[in-house]
Formats: structure tokens, sequence, C-alpha cells
């Protein structure tokens, strides 16, 4: 396998991956679908509900509930005749969430900013065409912004999805919003029409805004930060009333805000935790400060394998490993 065609494969989904093509069993795609219906603990759907939240025949939802109900990741409640999420699912994601001293000192950066900041303050992970929230701080003022742990955003309408795609190689964040066609043509579209003024922001500052794509009344800002772990970028993301932080204001007081935060969260990831279980490895990715002299640091793929630690000054967003 070439360079480029190693690098690419690095970041997020590529199109074969998502349309099932390759090595992607699709059955297993679509039982990850129908657990991703259910979006807390407390959630009962029937096979009805699931088939019209993840797009599936309900033919095929009655054999993937009833195979993840045998495995422990769904239990069926004969009452209701509806399922919830399983104790293996639940033992699942409390072993991946292990890393909570990391995750606390993520959330103290993030109240930091909520303190000055009367918005939600989001530290958000990609999921498919959603991004999740891992953790959040929030103004005690933020009024008309609801967003916590373990919600789920758009990824096209978003400053984080807005953010996370422009990071994204060129050729990947194409093919991801060309699979977003196929399922949400409309988010896809508008994903597309802001793609590569979103690319062109992100190189010249280093940040992603957007302004009432997501609610007419929420303006946001973000920052992508590369995870080497996960093979994915992260990011750090706040959302305001537009009412109180028009365009002119979140570029100047927002913005600086948001770029020194990722710079925070990047400090925080270097060390050898893992935002899940304590192991991540974390350069932060590349990006002007306030004067749009200084430079965040990152690191050599090579480096990192030869267990260097000597910090580079990126040329652009773009590293040489394909990284944006």
């Amino acid at each position: 396998m070439g360079r480029r065609s190693e690098r690419l494969s690095k970041q997020g989904m590529l199109a074969s991956d998502l349309s099932g093509e390759g090595d992607v069993i699709q059955v297993v795609s679509r039982a990850f679908d129908v657990l991703r219906c259910f979006e807390g603990h407390e959630a009962r759907l029937g096979n009805l509900e699931i088939s019209n939240r993840c797009g599936l025949p309900r033919s095929t939802v009655s054999r993937l509930t009833h195979t993840l109900t045998r495995m422990g990741q769904l239990v069926y409640l004969p009452r209701d005749q509806k399922y919830r999420i399983g104790p293996s699912a639940v033992a699942m994601s409390t072993s991946m969430m292990k890393g909570l001293q990391l995750r606390n000192l993520i959330r103290l950066r993030l109240q930091d900013v909520a303190e000055h900041l009367p918005g939600t303050v989001g530290f958000v992970i990609p999921d498919r065409f959603h991004l999740v929230y891992l953790e959040y701080a929030r103004a005690a003022n933020a009024l008309g912004l609801h967003e916590s742990t373990g919600s789920r955003i758009s990824m096209a309408s978003t400053a984080a999805g807005s953010a996370y795609l422009a990071a994204l190689d060129v050729e990947v964040g194409d093919a991801l919003i060309n699979e977003m066609e196929r399922e949400t043509p409309d988010a896809a579209k508008l994903a597309r029409s802001r793609i590569e003024a979103n690319r062109r922001h992100m190189r010249e500052h280093g940040y992603v805004t957007a302004f009432g794509t997501w609610s007419p009344h929420i303006n946001g800002c973000a920052v992508p930060l590369w995870s080497p772990q996960y093979q994915t970028f992260v990011v750090v993301t706040i959302g305001l009333l537009a009412a109180m932080y028009d365009e002119k204001r979140v570029h100047k007081e927002v913005a600086p805000r948001i770029i020194d935060l990722a710079a925070a969260v990047g400090a925080l990831l270097e060390g050898d935790g893992d935002i899940f279980a304590n192991r991540l490895e974390r350069k932060p990715i590349a990006v002007p400060g306030h004067n749009n002299n200084k430079m965040m640091m990152t690191e050599e793929k090579n480096g990192v394998e030869a267990g260097a630690r000597r910090p580079r000054a990126a040329r652009s967003l773009r590293a040489r490993d394909g990284r944006r």
C-alpha cells in the first residue's frame, strides 16, 4: 500500500467502509445502527420504532434485535413489547469510559470557558454522520442550549461537524459527504455547499464557524484535534445565542478562547491517557493563536514510532501523514 493510500485510510470512514463494500460486513454495520437508536439507558423501543429510526426493513430489525437480545446487548420487555439497552452493552460502555480523571480535567477546561462565555462548550467525537458529546460544560445563563453528555448533533449543520469535515483530507471528506447523501441528502447538500469555505478558513485561521445553520438562534465555533490512538479527529466546540453573539463577535471574542481551549485539551491528551481507557497518545493539530503567528506544535508520525517526543512547527494544518 502506498503512502497516499495508507494516509487516507487513517482518517475516518472511507466511502467503501460506509457503503458496506470491501471488508465491511453489512450485518455488523446494521447491528450497530440498531444499537445507535438507543440514545440512553432508559430508552425503550419496539421493532417498528427501530425500523423507522435506522431505515431498515422491520423483518431485518426483528432478526437483529433477537440476536442482540441473545447476546445481552438488548433486553426484551414483554409487557411493553419493546427493547432497551442490555447488561452487556452497559458493561462494554463502562469499560470504555475508565479514563474519568482525564475526562474530569477536560470538563474543567470546558467549564473555564463556559464561565466567560454564556454558551454550551463541548468535547465531541464523530459517529458516522453525527458527533456525540463526550463532555460538556454550560454557563448558568445559557438559555436554549440543552446538549449534554451523549447528545448527538448533526455533522452537516453544526460548527463541530463543519470543523471535523474541514479537517479531513479532501478525498476522505468528499467521500464522507457522498455517503451522507445516500441517507440524508439535505444534510449532504448543506455540507457540500460549505466545505470549501470551511477548509479555507481552517487553513487560514485554525477554526470553523457556523451561523444559524443548526438553529437560526444559535451560532457556533469549533476547533478539531487529531487523535493518533483512534486515527480520527475529535472537536472542541461552543454554541451561543445568536442574539448575544453575532458573527463579528464570534470571530473577535469567541474564536480566540476556543483556540486556547483546544491547546489546553491537547496538552491534557499528551499524557499517557486515553479518552476512554487511559492510553491515548495525543499531539494537537497545528492552529494559529490569537495573533495568527503563535502555532501549536505537532509531531511527525515516524517520530512517534521511534519514541521521539520532539515537537516541530507544522507548515500548515496539513501534516506530512495527511492530517489537516
